[in-house]
């Protein structure tokens, strides 16, 4: 109800709004076109509306809910604040709506004309779009049709698409299948006549590939090409493998031309065929191991041949340093039936320094020896120098033969084949070994002839740091070809050298010390031998710190401490037997000082014996010429005159020593310089002990004057005494010549 209340309220209020405008325009009509008014009204009559009969049936439930919810409308707002009752409103709008109803009939009549032209217009615009309808539809039918034409086609080019891929690979396959099965006629010819070449490598590349081929693919093995194909590739091999043989034996018979250059033709000539091994290695194992056996046989032969003439060489050059009986504790003057015509080994004593020999293991990787211009020079030189030679020969040739074997064979055991003591080889159906001896061995021989008749324990010394030297440069190199050679020489060396150092060491425990003895204070023989000995060892073990040969120069010291302490006990003077002793240790310690200036076990040991032996000479030079002072000094000088002594100093007792002291002291100095210039060798070491006597002897004289100042009517000796400045003053004078 509320509903269409609210519908006719909007339709009246939009009819009332929209009535004067048609009224004003039915007006202006009705100026214009009286005479063809059309009186609506009289036609139609006064339309009544009656009165809703079935209005008492209403039900207002809910009325006040619908009420609250149309407050708010602006129409029905209006409606009540005028107070008009809602039937004369809604009579009033009916009377408008039919005034608009009226006046819209009047408009169509009016423009009847034109919407009948309008209609015509319209008709044939259909007729137009039918035809039009119907020409789309052909189009359309035809498109359809050429959709599903390109449809087909598509499908057919991806069809054909898929062919041509499928055709291209297979293609590619036959192709490669052709080309790594057919045999070049180009190819036939180089490998059949042509040249060993480059060319003719990679012919031989290119066969390579093909014999792979052929023995890999299973498909192949299936292929009716193969049965044609395989006799041809395998005439080819035969022949290629034949042929490369001949060329690679050629060229290693070239190797045992004399004077040829190994080296140049390795890297010159072999390495640039190096694929005719791995060639034969592929397609002809049998031939290949023909090769490397004449390769090693080769190479063996050459080398050992080599070594061999170079060793001949360098024993001419040999000079002799030592013999067995060449030893610290032998007798110098001792002579033999059998002794070698040679100077006395006592102006010999280059046999134990080590002099200029150590120069080289600073010349340690110098080239080696050329024996022929050293021949012609005259030269000779000590085994060291000639085993550093050898052996550094030996290392170039080692590493360039293990390289090239290791780069044109791809075997370094091939090495080892050329340089052992015997080699394999294979001789019709059975295994000899050959009585071939390579490089190792020709080396081995002439060192083991050369070790045992070696008594010259620097040079052995010398061989041992030699080694060590290589085993250094080997190792630097990265080659390990030499590491058990060069561990079993210097395995060798050692015990040798042992050896000879316990001959040394035997000679001073069993020494003849009568034999030995000689009556002179100068340093000894042995001693000096001794000394040089000791220094060079030391010297040639200052950057190893080999503890073994540190106990074993401890017992070699003790060994000839005790020899001079005998040979000294056979002078029979006590001051002779001090200056025998000092005179060598002072030796000992000037040489022991060039070997290692910052001094060692053995030369602080000898400095104290030399400053203890010193004191005692000191003490012995002053009691032979002042006894009586010393004597006086030592027992009773020390004595207080307070004290209560049996015995007190007397002026009596006192004067005849400060009286001879005063008439003979400049004397007795000069005595004393000359005794000390004929006594000692080394004039620096006599100056020295001369001026601690000259100071002790002014201690002692000072002593004496302390005691006079005690003794009671001591004064009376102070004319008779000299002067401490005195004293000084002569002291300085010698030490001037100092």
């Amino acid at each position: 109800m509320l509903l269409w209340l609210q519908i006719e309220l909007s339709g009246i209020s939009t009819m009332a709004d929209a009535a004067p405008n048609q009224g004003d325009n039915s007006f202006a009509e009705k100026n214009e076109t009286p005479k063809n008014v059309f009186d609506l009204g009289a036609f139609v009559g006064d339309l009544t509306f009656e009165e809703d009969a079935s209005g008492d049936d209403i039900s207002l439930e809910g009325l006040e809910q619908e009420l609250e919810e149309c407050k708010n409308h602006d129409v029905v707002a209006n409606i009540l604040s005028k107070g008009t009752t809602l039937r004369e409103y809604t009579k009033g709008v009916e009377n408008n709506l039919r005034q608009v109803e009226l006046d819209s009939i009047q408009d169509y009549i009016k423009e009847s004309d034109n919407l009948v032209s309008l209609h015509d217009q319209i008709r044939d615009c259909d007729a137009i779009l039918s035809q039009m309808e119907t020409l789309l539809s052909g189009f359309q039918a035809e498109i359809g049709s050429i959709s599903s034409d390109i449809k087909i086609l598509q499908e057919k080019s991806m069809d054909m698409g898929l062919k041509l891929k499928n055709r291209k690979v297979a293609e590619s396959k036959l192709a490669k299948f052709v080309e790594d099965i057919i045999i070049p006629p180009r190819m036939v010819d180089i490998i059949v006549d042509g040249e060993v070449n480059e060319e003719y490598m990679r012919s031989l590349e290119i066969l390579s590939k093909k014999l792979k081929f052929i023995g890999v693919d299973p498909m192949v093995k299936t292929s009716k090409a193969l049965k044609d194909v395989q006799p041809e590739l395998e005439k080819l091999r035969q022949k290629a493998v034949s042929k490369v043989f001949d060329f690679l034996v050629q060229k290693l018979y070239a190797l045992r031309k004399p004077k040829t250059n190994i080296q140049i033709i390795q890297q010159s000539v072999l390495l640039k065929y190096k694929y005719i091994i791995s060639f034969l290695k592929g397609h002809g194992k049998e031939i290949y191991n023909e090769v490397r056996a004449a390769y090693i046989d080769t190479m063996n032969k050459v080398l050992s041949a080599h070594f061999r003439a170079y060793i001949q060489a360098l024993e001419k050059l040999q000079l002799d340093i030592a013999t067995s009986s060449d030893l610290i504790g032998v007798e110098a003057r001792s002579t033999g039936l059998f002794s070698r015509g040679r100077e006395p080994l006592k102006n010999r004593s280059a046999v134990f320094a080590l002099g200029d020999r150590i120069n080289i293991l600073k010349e340690i990787d110098q080239p080696a020896l050329i024996p022929h211009i050293a021949e012609a020079s005259s030269l000779k030189y000590p085994y060291e120098v000639l085993f550093r030679s050898l052996h550094k020969l030996l290392m170039d040739t080692a590493t360039s033969e293990y390289l090239f074997c290791d780069d044109f064979f791809g075997e370094e055991s091939i090495f080892y084949d050329i340089f052992a003591v015997g080699i394999i080889t294979a001789l019709k159906d059975r295994l000899l070994e050959s009585l071939k001896r390579g490089p190792f061995a020709v080396i081995d021989e002439h060192f083991n002839s050369i070790l045992p008749n070696c008594y010259d324990a620097i040079g052995l010394m010398l061989m041992i740091r030699i080694i060590h030297h290589h085993q250094l440069i080997m190792s630097r190199r990265r080659i390990p070809c030499l590491d058990s050679y060069l561990d079993k020489v210097n395995i060798s060396l050692w015990p040798r050298f042992k050896m000879v150092f316990d001959l040394h060491l035997s000679s001073l425990r069993n020494a003849n010390v009568k034999t030995l003895w000689e009556d002179d204070v100068h340093p000894h023989y042995v001693m000096r031998r001794y000394a040089e000995f000791a220094a060079s060892l030391i010297h040639l073990n200052v950057e190893y710190g080999d503890g073994q040969l540190e106990l074993n120069m401890e017992r070699l010291r003790m060994a000839v401490d005790d020899l001079l302490t005998k040979l000294a006990k056979l002078f029979p003077k006590p001051k002779s037997q001090i200056v025998f002793l000092i005179n060598n240790y002072d030796m000992t310690i000037a040489v022991l000082k060039e070997a290692s200036p910052e001094g060692g076990k053995i030369q602080l040991h000898y400095e104290e014996l030399l400053k203890s032996n010193t004191a005692l000479f000191v003490e012995e030079l002053l009691l032979e010429h002042f006894s009586d002072l010393i004597k006086f000094v030592k027992t009773r000088a020390s004595e207080d005159s307070s004290s209560t002594s049996e015995k007190p100093i007397t002026v009596a007792e006192i004067e005849p020593l400060v009286k001879d002291f005063a008439s003979r002291w400049k004397a007795a100095i000069e005595l004393m310089h000359k005794d000390v210039i004929t006594s000692f060798s080394n004039f620096l070491c006599g100056m020295e002990i001369l001026r601690a006597a000259l100071t002790q002897l002014l201690l002692y004289y000072t002593r004496l004057s302390d005691s006079i100042k005690r003794v009671a009517g001591g004064s009376a000796l102070n004319k008779d005494l000299v002067s401490i400045s005195s004293i000084m003053y002569e002291i300085k004078k010698y030490s001037r010549t100092f």
